[in-house]
């Protein structure tokens, strides 16, 4: 299929921070063909109309949770662990692979209407996420949340081995597979060397929660003499490509490190603050080097999964906790939410961008709403005022997945339905 988006603004996140105002963008099969003029000699199936309309790339959900959304508001206002240990560990060991399915799905919806087109999902029974995936169209980084199980360990780590052999480059290419070992504190040293030994067997990443709070690394001295970071780097996870989420009680000594090794912090603001758990020190590892990237966490902790909400708080919250106006500046919080997150994915080679030969993940924005004018400046307009709801068109891998607001791939009706009865069912059990 061909599609030319015709007369729109472009915000290509390739490095140069002004706004192409009124060209045409030319999508052949999955890429983007050309930018700019219109050629006489192409052959266009589907032509849409860029009137007040900006182009940006598909924003990337660094890490999440999807299947918690049948949690949503239901385990509010208390510290992590006691959420965890209290209230989100044990309903969780009565969710079945249908729950997470359709839970799933759920936050598929949320997610494209938000103009999000990939992630980086941990949870359980990740097939049914596979399913979810590809029927959704969106573009993924799957990987299965592993707590080490002293009694069967090696069936958990089997658990990821099939995943990957059942999912890693299934969906035309958009589904990839990484090791998730889940935290430090879940996972004791030898299966995290396990653990490590799997990705070099399938030649993949790593994805975990790393130095999420306080009590963490304060146990992790007593544990270990040194902070997770640390810890993590002696052993060697480093050594492959990491995704590490959250990265919240971080020192310079741990900072010098992700920097040196290439880590990939994931910055949750809405979810550390609800939580309490704490600000990731962001303007300091932007100004390292590091690739920070941005996620929302789960949708029981955060609460929703919009990333422009997500890109608005990354960027005010640092001004405050620095007492620094120009910490974190609207393009470096675009960034954190597009080309740093197609980083933390392994995916920038083919996304995070919009430029001729990358895969054609646009988002359209309809800029023809009240709070959006007047229209000083896109990139702070992005930023601050964008709503996930003036998110109008999302195509991914060249294909047309919402438009006008109506998402062509899910039913929408049946999910919200189907949610709310497995949701309801998960309580009694």
């Amino acid at each position: 299929m061909s599609i030319l988006i015709k007369n729109v603004d472009l915000v290509s996140m390739n490095g140069k921070e002004d706004v192409l105002k009124d060209t045409n963008i030319y999508i052949k099969k999955n890429k983007i063909e050309y930018i700019g003029e219109v050629r006489e000699d192409i052959e266009v199936d589907r032509v849409i109309d860029g009137k007040n309309k900006l182009a940006m790339p598909g924003l990337i959900n660094a890490h999440t949770h999807l299947g918690m959304s049948l949690l949503r508001n239901y385990a509010d206002d208390l510290p992590l662990f006691d959420w965890l240990q209290k209230k989100i560990w044990p309903i969780e060991a009565k969710m079945t692979g249908e729950d997470i399915y359709w839970g799933t799905l759920l936050s598929m919806v949320e997610m494209i209407q938000s103009g999000t087109t990939a992630f980086c999902d941990m949870y359980v029974d990740m097939g049914g996420v596979g399913k979810a995936t590809e029927k959704s169209g969106m573009r993924a980084v799957l990987t299965r949340g592993t707590i080490e199980d002293k009694e069967n360990p090696e069936e958990k780590i089997n658990e990821t081995r099939v995943l990957y052999n059942n999912w890693h480059n299934k969906g035309n290419g958009r589904i990839k597979v990484m090791v998730a070992p889940h935290a430090p504190y879940t996972c004791g040293d030898g299966f995290l060397l396990k653990l490590m030994d799997l990705a070099n067997e399938l030649n993949t990443g790593i994805h975990i929660h790393v130095s999420e709070t306080k009590k963490e690394v304060e146990d992790s001295f007593c544990l270990h003499g040194k902070s997770p970071v640390q810890h993590l780097n002696d052993l060697g996870l480093f050594d492959y490509h990491t995704i590490a989420a959250h990265c919240v009680h971080v020192s310079e000594e741990d900072i010098e490190i992700m920097f040196e090794k290439n880590v990939f912090p994931v910055n949750n603001p809405v979810s550390n603050f609800k939580l309490a758990s704490g600000f990731s020190p962001v303007d300091q590892m932007l100004k390292k080097g590091i690739k920070v990237s941005l996620g929302t966490d789960g949708s029981s902790s955060n609460n929703s999964l919009n990333m422009f909400e997500e890109i608005k708080i990354a960027s005010i919250i640092n001004k405050a906790v620095n007492l620094d106006a120009v910490s974190v500046s609207s393009m470096d919080a675009l960034k954190m939410a597009t080309v740093n997150g197609a980083m933390a994915l392994d995916m920038i080679d083919e996304v995070g961008s919009i430029e001729i030969g990358k895969k054609a993940d646009v988002i359209l924005i309809d800029l023809d709403k009240p709070h959006l004018y007047p229209k000083h400046n896109i990139i702070s307009a992005l930023t601050y005022s964008v709503q996930g709801s003036d998110v109008d068109t999302v195509i991914i891998d060249g294909k047309i997945i919402m438009e006008k607001r109506e998402i062509k791939t899910l039913d929408v009706e049946k999910i919200k339905y189907m949610t709310e009865k497995h949701a309801k069912d998960l309580i009694k059990r």
